[in-house]
């Protein structure tokens, strides 16, 4: 009060134009918005990670985190907060203040599916988050076992549109990449074929090596190695375009003119919403950077994963017809929480 009356005592005194060159002098600095980038970082940055150590979110986070790091002069902690399908550590991440020092390293399932069939994840993903930076996508791969008498795509197609026998395929889980993968091939060829979901992907793999269900969609990088040794058959990749580390092996939609049949399991940074355009602007440059860096992008595409260095507004476009796909096959496949 005491600040307030002594500027009026000063305005008082000053001319009509002084006092409005004043005003709008002020105006303009309280209307500005604060100097981020010049001032960011300025103590730790943490990133979430929506799952357990180890899984590809987890892998991205720490080689991106650890040359980001490096780049911005300020310690990045990794921070693993796994549960509900990855909703708790999203959730978390959506409610924290958008100033750049918590982000998340999301994936498919936690921004694209669970929000729009799991009762309470508690959070929008395009309202609630910030897209930044589309990391990698990973292609699922439709094995089946050795054994199987079906050695082509096209043969298997062949196979599950003809046979009257019980035809199952697993999963990792309601609603991960890898069953909705399964349920719209489902929808396309035969609508006889039975879920059976397991928890992980480690167990759903070891019956298909051991033949009790027909086939299943993992990541990439864990069925090229069994493919290698001989304990599957790897038919197809999920992706629109073929794995570079295994360019002979068909796409689903060239093997079976099966349109728009793209699945992936892809990494992102997303930071929560509000964050200042100018700090998301200079977090995607910088993590596009780290990305394109020959040393990580080779690391990451030996993995299996395909590196696509999007602005920010393509990488929101993405999320809203990744979305769109998912939220089409829920529906249409009438897929229930458990």
């Amino acid at each position: 009060m005491k600040c307030l009356l002594a500027l009026r005592a000063i305005l008082a005194h000053c001319p009509v134009r002084a006092i409005s060159a004043a005003v709008l002098m002020l105006g303009l600095a309280l209307a500005a918005p604060p100097a981020w980038p010049d001032a960011y970082p300025s103590r730790p940055i943490h990133l979430i990670v929506n799952f357990a150590p180890g899984g590809t979110g987890d892998i991205v986070a720490r080689i991106v985190g650890s040359q980001l790091s490096t780049e911005l002069g300020q310690s990045v902690i990794v921070e693993n907060r796994p549960g509900a399908g990855g909703t708790v550590g999203a959730r978390d991440v959506a409610n924290a203040t958008p100033d750049g020092y918590t982000m998340t390293v999301a994936q498919t399932p936690e921004i694209a599916i669970n929000p729009y069939f799991m009762k309470g994840a508690g959070y929008n993903p395009l309202k609630d988050l910030q897209p930044l930076a589309l990391a990698s996508l990973v292609p699922l791969a439709l094995v089946v076992p050795e054994a199987a008498p079906y050695s082509t795509m096209a043969d298997f197609v062949t196979f599950l549109r003809t046979t009257q026998q019980p035809v199952t395929f697993a999963s990792a889980g309601v609603g991960t990449p890898g069953h909705l993968a399964g349920e719209y091939l489902k929808l396309k060829l035969n609508n006889r074929m039975t879920h059976v979901p397991y928890k992980g992907a480690a167990p759903a793999l070891n019956d298909v090596v051991g033949g009790q269900v027909d086939f299943y969609f993992p990541g990439f990088p864990a069925a090229l190695p069994l493919m290698q040794g001989g304990k599957v058959k790897l038919l197809a990749v999920s992706s629109a375009k073929r794995a570079p580390t295994a360019s002979e092996i068909p796409t689903v939609a060239e093997a079976t003119g099966i349109a728009n049949f793209d699945f992936t399991l892809w990494v992102g940074f997303f930071a929560p919403h509000g964050i200042a355009p100018e700090l998301a602007a200079r977090l995607n440059t910088q993590i596009n950077k780290i990305l394109l860096e020959p040393a990580i992008k080779s690391r990451l595409e030996n993995d299996g994963a395909q590196i696509a260095a999007l602005s920010i507004d393509q990488f929101t476009a993405f999320v809203q017809r990744e979305i769109d796909k998912y939220k089409d096959v829920i529906k249409a496949a009438d897929i229930k929480s458990e």
